[in-house]
């Protein structure tokens, strides 16, 4: 009888350490897999905020781990230049405007667009209907504030188009000076000064809203960028984080409640005043600017016809030098592109 116990104290003992080990494996094998990943650096062109909600998504649900790689976000904001983080080899990847790459590469910097993700601008001019004006004509001789750099083109674009004898008014970074009365008309970005501008008590219908995609002038925003020498080194990185991203913003789009708590732990995280609302408002505003023709699976393609307006306009302009070819520019990975 002992003997016999002892024997099944054995088996249970010996049954127990090789559970143990195997548990032990399959967390080495884990760690493993995660020191095996792609270290990757990525920086976005402003401070955190949902307008770049699908990225911290991927990030959060795993949608990077699970194509290899182990994503860094690096700091961002206003005083962090995204095309010099991707020039001097600090990122790998970067979120730029469509204009602040075409710049660039002007300047220098081998930059190419892997994913143009949000096709449509979301610029614009508001103005109050009280003031009379309701069509893009009637601000012929009225006072029309514009932001300083690349985001002044389309306000300028806009005017000559309509050739209005305009009063300009240097722009700060907030729509005060038009909430005051101070100018009849202000630059703003739907997803942003224009949330801004009803929430201070005016109503939509107070106001009227010239979105410069409506009038020929579209300048397609946010795309995912490397050095060239990144996308020919690696491609299959380029097209694995792109994916990636894509799922992330699928997956934003879906589940909008959560991904706002994500974003606003990354906006926390980095002392960024959060307010749930605006960022709800935010998020809903990306989505009909990202979609493109064909529908979700086509997320990521920049258009020629697209690029052929902005890059004409800069030209035109004087903010670019030359006009780089289509194809030098644009890499599509993820190849759901009609040429």
């Amino acid at each position: 009888m002992e003997i016999a116990n002892g024997t099944r104290m054995g088996r249970v003992v010996v049954v127990g350490m090789a559970l143990v080990c195997l548990v032990a494996a399959w967390g080495g094998q884990a760690s493993a897999g995660e020191e095996n990943a792609r270290k990757v650096t990525f920086v976005t062109h402003w401070s955190p905020q949902a307008q770049f909600a699908g990225y911290y998504a991927a990030k959060e649900k795993g949608f990077y781990k699970e194509r290899g790689m182990d994503v860094e976000f690096l700091p961002s904001g206003p005083a962090v230049s995204a095309p010099q983080a991707l020039a001097d080899g600090r990122a790998d990847f970067a979120v730029l405007w469509l204009s602040q790459a075409l710049q660039n590469r002007s300047k220098g910097i081998d930059l190419v667009n892997i994913g143009q993700m949000v096709q449509r601008s979301g610029l614009m001019f508001v103005a109050r209907k009280s003031g009379g004006i309701i069509e893009p004509e009637d601000l012929d001789g009225k006072k029309v504030s514009l932001w300083d750099g690349d985001l002044r083109i389309q306000g300028d674009a806009f005017i000559k188009k309509y050739g209005l004898d305009v009063t300009k008014i240097r722009q700060s970074y907030t729509v005060n000076l038009f909430l005051a009365g101070g100018v009849d008309a202000v630059m703003a970005m739907w997803y942003n000064e224009y949330h801004t501008i009803l929430n201070s008590g005016l109503d939509p219908e107070e106001l009227s809203v010239f979105f410069f995609k409506d009038h020929g002038l579209n300048v397609p925003e946010d795309g995912i960028y490397a050095l060239g020498e990144t996308y020919r080194k690696d491609p299959a990185l380029a097209k694995a984080f792109v994916e990636a991203s894509v799922k992330g913003w699928i997956y934003a789009f879906d589940n909008p409640e959560e991904v706002v708590d994500i974003v606003l732990k990354v906006m926390r995280a980095d002392n960024i005043p959060a307010n749930r609302e605006h960022q709800k408002w935010m998020l809903n505003c990306v989505e009909p600017l990202m979609a493109a023709p064909g529908g979700r699976d086509r997320i990521g393609s920049l258009s020629p016809e697209d690029y052929a307006v902005v890059s004409g306009m800069f030209k035109e302009n004087g903010l670019i030098d030359s006009i780089p070819e289509f194809e030098s520019f644009y890499k599509p990975v993820i190849n759901h592109v009609e040429k």
